[in-house]
């Protein structure tokens, strides 16, 4: 767990590396429960980067349609869209434990066969262990808007990134984003208009409804009750 902190380390000298990636990883402390669970199910639910490339029928059992969520948080949201939809595989990407611990624990106690998880860094786990062409969706919701200007170039979605997703998905994948923050949803409108191979769903320049199989979360309820928006960004691989 956790490869990526070694990744940034100077194999001679052990010094690490600058590099600029979307999140900081400030950690809260492990409950018991999320304790046990990245010791005794993350052998079980777990997946890890040096294994490499991974083959998605032999992963699922089958000729799934397959859905990466990438910074999942608590792994409410993503244990219930595996719950709702059996036929589906769903892969998780999550740096921060406890949240992953929370997840296996989840995994667990639905016994979800159709979700596994990685504790890592999303663009590592796309670049070396996901196949090109093998996606139909990948979901990044609410990523952290480093609302700063001088942070921007933090944010996960750049022209890079764009062009990333668009190799891991198929013919017809759909990359769903959702934000807060209205300033990161233009960005985002920005970035993923301007990049060829992309057809937006709701239209040039257009946000979308709320999809079915984006649960709603308690945040966001909170969130709308208060007046603040959530905009949907749904661009299909042409």
């Amino acid at each position: 767990m956790l490869d990526f902190l070694n990744q940034d380390k100077d194999p001679e000298s052990g010094r690490i590396m600058r590099r600029v990636r979307s999140f900081v990883l400030r950690e809260g402390r492990l409950t018991k429960g999320q304790e046990h669970a990245l010791e005794k199910l993350w052998p079980v639910y777990g997946l890890e980067r040096r294994d490499g490339m991974i083959s998605p029928a032999t992963l699922f059992s089958g000729d799934l349609p397959i859905v990466v969520e990438i910074g999942y948080g608590m792994g409410h949201s993503l244990a219930d869209m595996a719950k709702a939809a059996p036929d589906t595989g769903f892969i998780g990407v999550e740096v921060h434990r406890p949240g992953v611990g929370a997840l296996l624990l989840a995994i667990e106690e639905q016994q979800l066969s159709n979700l596994r998880s990685y504790c890592d860094d999303a663009v590592d786990i796309l670049q070396q262990c996901i196949p090109d062409e093998s996606l139909s969706r990948l979901q990044l919701y609410f990523p952290d808007p480093w609302h700063k200007k001088k942070h921007h170039k933090r944010r996960i979605v750049q022209p890079a990134f764009a062009q990333l997703v668009q190799q891991k998905l198929k013919q017809g994948g759909v990359f769903h984003m959702a934000t807060d923050w209205e300033n990161y949803a233009e960005h985002m409108m920005e970035v993923m208009s301007a990049e060829k191979g992309w057809k937006n769903q709701a239209g040039e320049n257009n946000f979308s409804p709320r999809p079915a199989w984006r649960p709603e979360t308690k945040f966001e309820r909170r969130g709308a009750r208060l007046g603040h928006g959530v905009w949907d960004l749904l661009f299909e691989k042409k």
